[in-house]
């Protein structure tokens, strides 16, 4: 640790779209804002990373493929890569998003080093490598391995401790850290948004993932085709992959004026700026990031309670939240708010609120420091 406090911090996630990689990105950076390093090691640039922030770093990983393999290995190339780092820029932590293979690769670049350079390893679960890889006998051993190697274990949401618990038999302490969102301003006004999309006095519906399977995209849009009447909305999709394959349901549901496409979108606050109501129809969810950047700008969110999303909206005070799996309440739900801007308005003051005081920077950074000084054991 360098004098005065401050702390290097070598972070690697998914840098693809998704809930952990942008959540790590936005830790990076608050914690640069704050004088510490931040030293991102992955593959790729974190999606939302910014390219020239100071006390920001980006180290690749080189992925070579050999005839020897018969798929490419990212883990060890990882660990080579988390020791060099280490040992180059003194590294206090190893903060990884997702127990494989960023645990197992933390821990055993831990190994290669001299005791005396040893960063402390911070395991951040998210989700799907507790509630999904953790049920695979493939996989469930070494995630219990690198979760007890582990300095210190956290996750995103006091569901998914239970999970984690229940599902790996874990007995070591675990720390609930929520995700957190610090909006960047708007780059646009909201209307100049509203008539690019062609929105007029229509409700503005918003989802915003990564359209994996458990997000049930067939749910979302069977939902809205159930909305009446239909030309009080209009849906937009903020899609981190390609929405091509819902095409065909769109266009069997009849919604093809009413469903716009944004995909792979950076400035994500011009959007959501623009937005009326969320609309979240997940079978499975460990948070649910994208329902906390609504709430920022005051959009209330009709959702499944699932998962960690409880712990994110309280049902008839922030947002509405209805049974998994249920078109028909979920529609009813939404129609509601369309109907009553008024009560829309309430429920996203409260959103917002809420959001401010539990999930902001300045809710949860400072935990994230506190955890790397403990681990670091520093005062």
């Amino acid at each position: 640790m360098e004098p005065g406090g401050r702390l290097k911090i070598g972070i690697t996630c998914y840098p693809s779209v998704g809930g952990s990689g942008i959540l790590a990105s936005a830790l990076g950076e608050e914690l640069a804002r704050r004088g510490h390093e931040a030293h991102f090691i992955s593959y790729e640039r974190p999606f939302r990373l910014p390219a020239d922030a100071p006390r920001l770093y980006f180290h690749p990983v080189v992925i070579n493929s050999y005839e020897l393999f018969k798929y490419p290995d990212y883990t060890l190339p990882l660990s080579v890569k988390m020791a060099e780092v280490s040992r180059e820029h003194g590294l206090d932590v190893l903060h990884v998003h997702y127990a494989v293979p960023h645990a197992t690769a933390a821990i055993l670049a831990r190994s290669m080093l001299p005791a005396g350079q040893r960063p402390s390893v911070v395991t951040t679960l998210h989700g799907t490598d507790t509630t999904l890889l953790g049920r695979d006998a493939g996989y469930g051993p070494a995630i219990t391995y690198a979760l007890d190697r582990s300095d210190a274990v956290t996750t995103v949401s006091a569901y998914l401790e239970q999970e984690t618990r229940q599902l790996l038999a874990v007995t070591r302490p675990i720390d609930v850290i929520h995700n957190f969102f610090e909006p960047h301003p708007p780059r646009r006004p909201r209307e100049e948004v509203r008539r690019e999309l062609g929105v007029g006095s229509e409700a503005l519906l918003l989802h915003s993932s990564n359209l994996r399977a458990f997000k049930r995209i067939d749910l979302l849009l069977e939902s809205v085709a159930r909305i009446r009447p239909r030309d009080s909305f209009k849906l937009l999709v903020l899609a981190g992959a390609a929405f091509e394959p819902f095409m065909g349901d769109v266009r069997r549901l009849g919604l093809e004026d009413r469903v716009i496409v944004r995909e792979h979108v950076s400035d994500i606050e011009d959007y959501l700026q623009a937005a009326d109501i969320g609309l979240f129809t997940s079978d499975m969810e460990s948070f649910c990031l994208s329902i906390l950047e609504a709430m920022c700008f005051g959009c209330p969110s009709v959702a499944t309670a699932v998962g960690g999303i409880p712990e994110v909206v309280v049902s008839g005070s922030s947002g509405v939240l209805v049974p998994p799996g249920d078109a028909g309440a979920l529609a009813e739900a939404v129609g509601s708010l369309i109907r009553d801007p008024g009560r829309r308005a309430a429920l996203g003051a409260a959103a917002r609120l809420r959001a401010r005081e539990l999930f902001s920077a300045d809710a949860i950074v400072g935990r994230y420091e506190q955890l790397y000084r403990r681990v670091r054991g520093i005062p």
